[in-house]
Protein backbone atom coordinates (compact mmCIF):
# COMPACT_ATOMS: atom_id res chain seq x y z
CA UNK A 1 0.00 0.00 0.00
CA UNK A 2 1.15 3.53 -0.74
CA UNK A 3 0.03 6.11 1.78
CA UNK A 4 -0.54 9.54 0.25
CA UNK A 5 0.26 11.95 3.05
CA UNK A 6 -0.46 15.65 2.69
CA UNK A 7 1.51 18.17 4.74
CA UNK A 8 -0.02 21.61 5.17
CA UNK A 9 2.90 23.61 3.83
CA UNK A 10 2.10 27.14 4.95
CA UNK A 11 5.04 27.27 7.35
CA UNK A 12 6.57 25.10 10.05
CA UNK A 13 8.49 21.83 9.95
CA UNK A 14 7.22 20.51 6.64
CA UNK A 15 10.28 18.44 5.66
CA UNK A 16 10.69 17.03 9.17
CA UNK A 17 7.10 15.78 9.17
CA UNK A 18 7.61 14.33 5.68
CA UNK A 19 10.71 12.46 6.87
CA UNK A 20 8.87 11.08 9.91
CA UNK A 21 5.89 9.73 7.96
CA UNK A 22 8.22 8.19 5.37
CA UNK A 23 10.19 6.41 8.13
CA UNK A 24 7.01 5.10 9.75
CA UNK A 25 5.61 3.84 6.46
CA UNK A 26 8.87 2.04 5.69
CA UNK A 27 8.81 0.40 9.14
CA UNK A 28 5.38 -1.01 8.23
CA UNK A 29 6.61 -2.27 4.87
CA UNK A 30 4.69 0.47 3.08
CA UNK A 31 5.65 3.53 1.10
CA UNK A 32 4.57 7.12 1.68
CA UNK A 33 4.05 9.65 -1.06
CA UNK A 34 4.27 13.06 0.61
CA UNK A 35 2.61 16.05 -1.03
CA UNK A 36 2.67 19.67 0.11
CA UNK A 37 -0.67 21.46 0.55
CA UNK A 38 -0.80 25.17 -0.26
CA UNK A 39 -4.08 25.37 -2.16
CA UNK A 40 -7.43 23.65 -2.48
CA UNK A 41 -7.73 20.45 -4.49
CA UNK A 42 -4.89 18.47 -2.87
CA UNK A 43 -6.52 17.27 0.37
CA UNK A 44 -9.28 15.13 -1.25
CA UNK A 45 -6.63 12.81 -2.73
CA UNK A 46 -4.79 12.34 0.58
CA UNK A 47 -5.05 9.33 2.89
CA UNK A 48 -3.53 11.22 5.84
CA UNK A 49 -2.87 14.85 6.77
CA UNK A 50 -0.20 16.58 8.83
CA UNK A 51 -0.74 20.06 10.22
CA UNK A 52 2.66 21.38 11.44
CA UNK A 53 3.50 24.19 13.79
CA UNK A 54 4.21 27.79 12.84
CA UNK A 55 2.06 30.86 13.43
CA UNK A 56 -1.54 29.79 14.04
CA UNK A 57 -3.06 33.08 12.83
CA UNK A 58 -1.20 32.77 9.50
CA UNK A 59 -2.12 29.10 9.04
CA UNK A 60 -5.76 29.79 9.89
CA UNK A 61 -5.97 32.70 7.46
CA UNK A 62 -4.50 30.70 4.57
CA UNK A 63 -6.59 27.53 4.99
CA UNK A 64 -9.80 29.56 5.07
CA UNK A 65 -8.82 31.90 2.23
CA UNK A 66 -7.86 29.00 -0.03
CA UNK A 67 -10.86 26.82 0.84
CA UNK A 68 -8.65 24.14 2.38
CA UNK A 69 -10.72 24.35 5.60
CA UNK A 70 -13.74 22.63 4.01
CA UNK A 71 -11.53 19.92 2.55
CA UNK A 72 -9.91 19.18 5.92
CA UNK A 73 -13.37 18.97 7.54
CA UNK A 74 -14.49 16.49 4.86
CA UNK A 75 -11.27 14.48 5.35
CA UNK A 76 -11.99 14.14 9.08
CA UNK A 77 -15.68 13.44 8.45
CA UNK A 78 -14.57 10.52 6.24
CA UNK A 79 -12.56 9.12 9.17
CA UNK A 80 -9.16 9.75 7.59
CA UNK A 81 -6.32 10.47 10.05
CA UNK A 82 -4.81 13.85 10.88
CA UNK A 83 -1.80 14.72 13.05
CA UNK A 84 -1.92 18.35 14.23
CA UNK A 85 1.13 19.62 16.14
CA UNK A 86 1.62 22.84 18.14
CA UNK A 87 0.09 25.61 15.96
CA UNK A 88 -1.60 22.87 13.92
CA UNK A 89 -3.31 21.77 17.14
CA UNK A 90 -4.51 25.34 17.74
CA UNK A 91 -5.99 25.61 14.24
CA UNK A 92 -7.63 22.14 14.49
CA UNK A 93 -9.24 22.93 17.87
CA UNK A 94 -12.79 24.03 18.54
CA UNK A 95 -11.64 27.17 20.40
CA UNK A 96 -8.29 28.99 20.44
CA UNK A 97 -9.36 31.75 22.88
CA UNK A 98 -8.17 34.20 20.21
CA UNK A 99 -10.44 35.99 17.74
CA UNK A 100 -7.57 36.18 15.23
CA UNK A 101 -7.59 32.40 14.83
CA UNK A 102 -10.55 30.95 12.94
CA UNK A 103 -10.33 27.33 14.02
CA UNK A 104 -11.35 24.25 12.02
CA UNK A 105 -13.33 22.68 14.87
CA UNK A 106 -12.20 19.14 14.00
CA UNK A 107 -10.76 18.49 17.46
CA UNK A 108 -13.06 19.03 20.46
CA UNK A 109 -10.60 20.88 22.69
CA UNK A 110 -9.90 24.48 23.57
CA UNK A 111 -6.33 25.69 23.52
CA UNK A 112 -4.41 28.56 25.10
CA UNK A 113 -1.65 29.78 22.77
CA UNK A 114 1.99 29.99 23.99
CA UNK A 115 0.91 28.88 27.46
CA UNK A 116 4.22 27.15 28.18
CA UNK A 117 6.09 30.41 27.60
CA UNK A 118 8.12 32.11 24.89
CA UNK A 119 10.86 30.70 22.64
CA UNK A 120 13.43 30.97 25.44
CA UNK A 121 11.22 28.77 27.63
CA UNK A 122 11.41 25.83 25.21
CA UNK A 123 12.19 22.48 26.80
CA UNK A 124 12.26 18.73 26.22
CA UNK A 125 10.41 16.32 28.48
CA UNK A 126 10.01 12.52 28.68
CA UNK A 127 6.27 11.93 28.25
CA UNK A 128 4.32 8.83 29.11
CA UNK A 129 1.99 8.42 26.13
CA UNK A 130 -0.93 6.00 25.97
CA UNK A 131 -0.07 3.31 23.44
CA UNK A 132 3.71 3.73 23.74
CA UNK A 133 5.82 1.40 25.90
CA UNK A 134 8.58 3.90 26.69
CA UNK A 135 8.53 7.66 27.32
CA UNK A 136 8.50 9.93 24.27
CA UNK A 137 11.13 12.74 24.11
CA UNK A 138 8.69 15.61 23.56
CA UNK A 139 10.04 18.98 22.37
CA UNK A 140 7.97 21.99 23.54
CA UNK A 141 8.54 25.29 21.68
CA UNK A 142 6.15 28.19 22.44
CA UNK A 143 3.74 25.38 23.13
CA UNK A 144 -0.01 25.72 23.62
CA UNK A 145 -1.88 24.19 26.54
CA UNK A 146 -5.09 22.24 26.13
CA UNK A 147 -7.42 23.69 28.77
CA UNK A 148 -10.67 21.92 27.85
CA UNK A 149 -11.23 18.40 26.53
CA UNK A 150 -14.58 17.26 25.09
CA UNK A 151 -16.36 14.16 26.38
CA UNK A 152 -15.32 11.99 23.43
CA UNK A 153 -11.68 13.09 23.41
CA UNK A 154 -9.03 10.70 24.76
CA UNK A 155 -6.12 12.29 26.62
CA UNK A 156 -2.96 10.47 25.49
CA UNK A 157 -0.40 12.40 27.55
CA UNK A 158 -0.16 15.11 30.20
CA UNK A 159 2.61 17.39 31.48
CA UNK A 160 2.22 19.25 34.79
CA UNK A 161 -1.27 17.71 35.01
CA UNK A 162 -2.29 19.41 31.74
CA UNK A 163 -3.20 17.53 28.53
CA UNK A 164 -0.52 17.83 25.83
CA UNK A 165 -1.57 15.00 23.49
CA UNK A 166 -5.14 13.99 22.63
CA UNK A 167 -7.11 11.90 20.17
CA UNK A 168 -10.59 12.78 18.89
CA UNK A 169 -11.65 10.09 16.42
CA UNK A 170 -9.17 10.21 13.52
CA UNK A 171 -7.46 13.41 14.77
CA UNK A 172 -4.40 13.33 17.03
CA UNK A 173 -3.23 16.67 18.40
CA UNK A 174 -0.03 17.44 20.31
CA UNK A 175 1.21 20.58 22.05
CA UNK A 176 4.76 19.49 21.29
CA UNK A 177 6.79 18.86 18.11
CA UNK A 178 7.24 15.09 17.56
CA UNK A 179 8.88 15.73 14.18
CA UNK A 180 11.90 17.38 15.84
CA UNK A 181 13.08 14.07 17.29
CA UNK A 182 14.39 10.91 15.67
CA UNK A 183 11.50 9.06 17.32
CA UNK A 184 8.63 8.44 14.85
CA UNK A 185 6.24 6.81 17.32
CA UNK A 186 3.73 9.69 17.51
CA UNK A 187 3.40 9.60 13.72
CA UNK A 188 3.00 5.83 13.95
CA UNK A 189 0.30 6.24 16.62
CA UNK A 190 -1.54 8.86 14.56
CA UNK A 191 -1.46 7.14 11.20
CA UNK A 192 -0.96 3.41 11.52
CA UNK A 193 -3.35 3.08 14.45
CA UNK A 194 -5.92 4.72 12.14
CA UNK A 195 -5.07 3.60 8.61
CA UNK A 196 -6.11 0.15 7.45
CA UNK A 197 -3.08 -1.66 6.04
Amino acid sequence: MTLRAGVLAVQGDVSEHADAIERVATAHGETAEVVEIREAGVVPDCDALLMPGGESTTISRLVHREGIDREIAAHVEAGKPVLATCAGLIVAASDAHDDRVETLNVLDVSVERNAFGRQKDSFEAPLSVTGLDDPFPAVFIRAPVIDYVGDDVEVLATWDDRPVAVRDGPVVGTSFHPELTEDPRIHDLAFFDSVET
